[in-house]
């Protein structure tokens, strides 16, 4: 009896795409990761000539209601400084910096009362604007 034995082959999927898919996907989500501001207020803010980048240690928002916000909370006027103080103690930068985005409609004593609130706990204080040059 002379049986003969098949060759045996191992089936295996080929997973030469799988490696571009993969690099496609990873490459997608850090784009749209970038993208994604948490911080987000909608705000017209005013415009300037120069445009100067500072560090966002803490966002201070101002609405066109006269609504205060750390980051995205909600904050009355009387409790800016323990909420940016928190804010600050929480981001452990050297050199921290208070960024104020006011709308256009926001008035004068609100954007004081953010500036008088961070020179009180000694800090940088910058006003947002939009670049006017584009």
């Amino acid at each position: 009896m002379n049986i003969k034995r098949r060759s045996q082959h191992d089936p295996q999927g080929h997973s030469s795409a799988l490696n571009d898919i993969l690099f496609i996907l990873l490459l997608f989500f850090l784009i749209i990761s970038t993208l994604a501001n948490p911080n987000v207020v909608k705000l017209s803010i005013p415009k300037a000539k120069s445009d100067t980048k500072a560090k966002q240690t803490v966002v201070v928002s101002i609405n066109d209601k006269q609504e205060f916000f750390v980051g995205t909370t909600s904050v009355i006027s009387d409790s800016l400084k323990p909420f940016i103080s928190r804010a600050i103690a929480k981001s452990q930068d050297a050199d921290p910096t208070v960024v104020i985005n006011a709308d256009k409609q926001a008035t004068a004593d609100n954007i004081v009362a953010v500036m008088r609130a961070a020179h009180d706990l000694n800090l940088k204080t910058v006003l947002a604007v939009e670049n006017n040059s584009r």
